[in-house]
């Protein structure tokens, strides 16, 4: 499993267009990526979970890949989050 912490810069936190571009580029893995935050985990391919963890801009969120291809996904997913968050 690899994993990177992240805080959210974009100060509309992750709301509904991120969100769904994010759910789009993890469901081009076949490993399970998740995002966790306040101890609460979700998968990355659920826009309306994604969703109701209602993150904020200065909150921190662990974003996980476990898989055959979590490396490739991991830095797909932080290339992600620098570029639109």
């Amino acid at each position: 499993m690899k994993s990177f912490e992240y805080t959210i810069k974009d100060e509309l936190g992750i709301h509904a267009r991120p969100a769904g571009m994010l759910v789009k580029e993890a469901k081009n893995f076949a490993s399970e990526c998740t995002i966790t935050k306040d101890g609460k985990t979700k998968k990355l391919t659920q826009l309306m979970m994604l969703m109701s963890l209602g993150v904020k801009q200065g909150d921190t969120v662990t974003v996980a890949a476990n898989g055959e291809d979590e490396d490739t996904a991991i830095e797909t997913l932080k290339a992600f989050f620098e570029a639109n968050l």
